[in-house]
């Protein structure tokens, strides 16, 4: 249990989140809409701009990810408002601070003066009043190694390709994932908070950099395979480039799979319009049965403006509510529906340097 339990509003379900960048992004919005007890647990791998530049010179675990989560669960609060903005803020010029964020900084400074980034990141959850946690997958920097083909002459040769940035870049087709170093270690609060959640929630965001690292921590991989909570896979609304470039939706649950053989999901939530009915369709429920799941097919889509490929928090609110049997989870939960409005501009963008 969080040392931030004590604020959770009592019967309020458990929810546990996990990914990085823009997808978790989303995926906070929506959950803390349905309870306070909210655990967002983030990639670490990160390699580019100012995180990258952090984990090089202070040996930090990257920080752009886990502020983007602090951020999207920020109490949405006058008092906090200013806090919230200041984190998010990003030093111009072309000095020594240029292109760092300013929560970046504040979170390597706790973890070298609190020597744990555990205990940095819960002094921010009390700074921005966060009904929930934020954690690590692992305590230590990560980082993503992939097998790419299409880089070379003949289409069926790999090469390796080290960095998240790099594979998230690349405009060959990503075969395979690994983290080094093998066989990482898991933080022990993420494996508590597993353990006792009632929902867990995995993706959307960069499959190969943001969603399947998390099943690559043997120790979090066997808390997700043994917990009693349900287990709700969130797929892309569209494949990425570089990534995912002409995956279908199924393919998806097929890599993951791949990476993770006798991995279980309970629900896997997929845009109703980014699947067509019809055999693709049917293909999909097929292979998400493999996987023990069954397909929820919701409009879960942002429709407005430049948010093209970017799920909707509350939409995807009411279809998490409804794994879990909430009735008004809102209203019992004494949460918010609408989002903070200093908040809503960073879901609209895609996953890129912005967030590191």
């Amino acid at each position: 249990m969080s040392s931030n339990e004590d604020s959770a509003v009592g019967g309020a379900p458990a929810i546990v989140a996990l990914g990085g960048g823009h997808g978790l992004f989303a995926t906070l919005q929506a959950v803390r809409r349905l309870t306070p007890d909210v655990t967002a647990v983030v990639t670490v791998a990160d390699d580019g701009g100012s995180s990258g530049r952090l984990r090089a010179e202070l040996g930090v675990i990257p920080p752009g990810d886990l502020r983007m989560a602090l951020a999207a669960l920020a109490a949405d609060d006058p008092n906090v408002d200013d806090w919230t903005r200041t984190i998010q803020h990003r030093f111009g010029g072309v000095g020594a601070l240029a292109g760092h964020s300013v929560g970046n900084l504040i979170l390597a400074g706790l973890t070298e003066v609190l020597g744990d980034p555990v205990a940095a990141l819960d002094e921010m959850v009390r700074l921005l009043r966060i009904r929930g946690r934020v954690l690590p997958m692992s305590p230590i920097a990560l980082d993503i190694e992939a097998d790419v083909q299409g880089l070379e002459d003949d289409p069926r040769v790999s090469r390796c390709i080290r960095g998240q940035v790099a594979v998230a870049t690349t405009p060959g087709k990503v075969r395979r994932v690994r983290l080094l170093p093998f066989s990482p270690p898991a933080c022990p609060e993420v494996i508590t908070a597993v353990d006792r959640a009632d929902l867990v929630v995995l993706g959307p965001g960069s499959w190969f950099s943001s969603v399947i690292p998390h099943v690559l921590v043997p120790e979090l991989l066997d808390s997700l395979s043994s917990t009693s909570a349900r287990k709700a896979l969130v797929l892309n609304l569209a494949p990425e480039p570089g990534e995912t470039a002409g995956f279908s939706a199924e393919r998806h649950l097929h890599v993951l799979s791949q990476h993770a053989p006798g991995f279980r999901v309970d629900f896997v939530v997929v845009d109703s319009a980014s699947v067509p009915p019809g055999r693709e369709r049917e293909h999909l429920q097929r292979t998400a049965g493999n996987l023990g799941g069954k397909v929820m097919f919701a409009d879960v889509a942002n429709q407005t403006g430049e948010s093209a490929h970017v799920h909707d928090p509350v939409k995807l609110a009411q279809v998490l509510a409804d794994l879990i049997d909430v009735d008004d989870p809102i209203a019992a939960a004494g949460v918010r529906r609408q989002a903070p409005q200093t908040q809503h501009s960073a879901v609209e963008q895609r996953e890129n340097a912005s967030w590191q």
